[in-house]
Formats: structure tokens, sequence, C-alpha cells
């Protein structure tokens, strides 16, 4: 098994879940060294498990949730799957994500998705995608983090299974002024992943809340790891067509707003061929290690 297919099967492993009973399903956590789960591992299993619910032929098409706790990586997680609707056309579920907390079950995370069975277009329409970089003309993330030694750790670890080509230094951007706030990458699994509309949708979860918050400290500069922590409190996405995240797409991230220690991100994702496919939204807390 190449490297590739080997980071594959590892996020198929986080996004294969055990349905314990109806309904109930129980999610694993790679081994980490971080104390805190990534949010985009539960978002992702939390979607998996909504569509293990949902009847055949409808794919997502937005899901909306809250982070309320850290995760903790050395505890199991626990996905109960409400069935709120079935429609003719529409399902909606809504997923708790629960932990043990000093022998007690406690919500980490909370998420609504609706899925759609689709249906012929009235209108049809959608952002083009900015002109960047090819991702083979770019430096890898790793390429990005030989310089910066542990601080560059945490990304990487998250990012395990994932192909980062930023187009530009993630550890150690410059200030960025309107009307240029925004930032560029290109993004995708490394190595195959089933043919299944939800395990991709899931992964375009998972890989959705990477760099996202990092939007919030476009204007400021100086990235993760250094003066600044952050931690995602909500987080949104609408899926606009199928796509698959094992191919290369690109994710523009800006932040329209920021106040009383929220930031307000935005993120687009286009494929390769210039399909906008996703929109995401998120607000995440930023702080100062200096205060």
């Amino acid at each position: 098994m190449s490297g590739g297919e080997t980071q594959a099967a590892a996020l198929m492993g986080v996004l294969d879940l055990e349905e314990r009973s109806p309904g109930l399903f129980v999610g694993q956590t790679p081994t980490t060294r971080l104390q805190r789960i990534f949010g985009g591992q539960v978002a992702g299993q939390a979607l998996m498990a909504a569509a293990r619910t949902v009847p055949g032929g409808r794919g997502v098409h937005s899901l909306h949730s809250y982070f309320l706790r850290p995760g903790d990586p050395n505890e199991e997680l626990r996905y109960t799957v409400e069935r709120i609707r079935d429609g003719r056309s529409f399902s909606t579920r809504r997923v708790i994500a629960c932990q043990q907390r000093r022998g007690e079950d406690v919500a980490v995370f909370a998420l609504t998705a609706d899925f759609h069975a689709g249906e012929p277009a009235v209108v049809a329409h959608a952002r083009a995608m900015p002109e960047v970089p090819a991702p083979d003309e770019l430096l890898t993330l790793a390429d990005h983090a030989a310089g910066y030694g542990e601080r560059a750790a945490p990304a990487l670890e998250i990012s395990r299974a994932v192909e980062q080509r930023p187009l530009s230094d993630p550890f150690a951007p410059e200030p960025k002024s309107p009307p240029r706030t925004q930032a560029h990458a290109w993004f995708r699994v490394a190595g195959r992943l089933p043919d299944d509309a939800g395990v991709h949708a899931a992964a375009l979860t998972f890989v959705s809340d990477l760099t996202l918050l990092s939007a919030g400290l476009a204007r400021v500069g100086g990235g993760w790891g250094g003066r600044y922590v952050g931690a995602s409190l909500d987080h949104a996405i609408w899926f606009h067509a199928p796509v698959r995240a094992d191919e290369w797409f690109l994710y523009e991230t800006d932040s329209p707003a920021a106040s009383e220690g929220r930031a307000l991100c935005f993120g687009s994702i286009w494929t390769a061929d210039g399909r906008h496919v996703a929109t995401v939204a998120q607000e995440g807390l930023i702080r100062s290690l200096g205060e």
C-alpha cells in the first residue's frame, strides 16, 4: 500500500463509524499528541452518522453545527442521531456527540444536517474561481513547516491524511489590508477514497475546518503557534454540487468581521476545473497568549 493509500485508509478509519445500536454510532480518534480532538474530525464523523440514517439517493446540502466542549482524544466519541424529518424530497437529522467527563455523559458537539433528493434547477449560477497558481507549482505544507519546528507540529498532526499547497507561508503570513484579505490553498485527501458521495462530503467537512479560522488573523498576520490561540465555536457548510475530496480543490478563506474576541470567517471551495462546490462559514474565538 502506497503512502497516499495509507493516509486515505487512515481517514476512512476515522469516518467509518461503528453502529452500536439503531441511531447510535461510535467514532475512533487517531493516536495523537494533541490535547483535544480536531474539530473537523468530530464534524465529519457527525455528518457520517447522520448520512447513515438517510434514505438512499439523498445527498447532504447543508449542515449547521456548534462546538460545545473540547473533545478528549482519550475518550470514546458517541453520536446519537435523531430523525427530525423524512419528507418527499428532504430529510433532516440532528446529531449530538457525547463523551464521558468525570463519570457523566456530556455533549461536546451538536449538528443539524439536511439532505435533498435533488431536482431540476430553475436558476443556476456560481462564483467564478479566482486565478491562482496550480498546486504542482506550489510548496507543500511540509515544505513551509520545515523551518518552524514544534510551532508547526500541530498543523502537520491534524492534517496527516490531507495534502496541502498554500499560496503563501501559513506559519508567518504578512498582514493583509482590504480589499485583498483573502487566503488561498489547494487541498486533497492523500490517496483514493471510496466512490461514495457521503464519504466525500464528510471528508470535505473534515478539511474545511483546517484553515478557516486563520482568516480571522489575516489583518494582523503572524499565524498560529506564535502570539495567538483559537478555537472554533460553530461551523456551517452549504454543498452546492458533488465533489471528490481526493482530487485537488481550491479553498479561499476571508473574514468580513471580528469583534469581542470572535472572528467570523467565510470560505469558498472550487474543484480544479472551476466548479464552485461549497460555501463554508464559521465563527471562532481568537485570544492573545499575552493576555
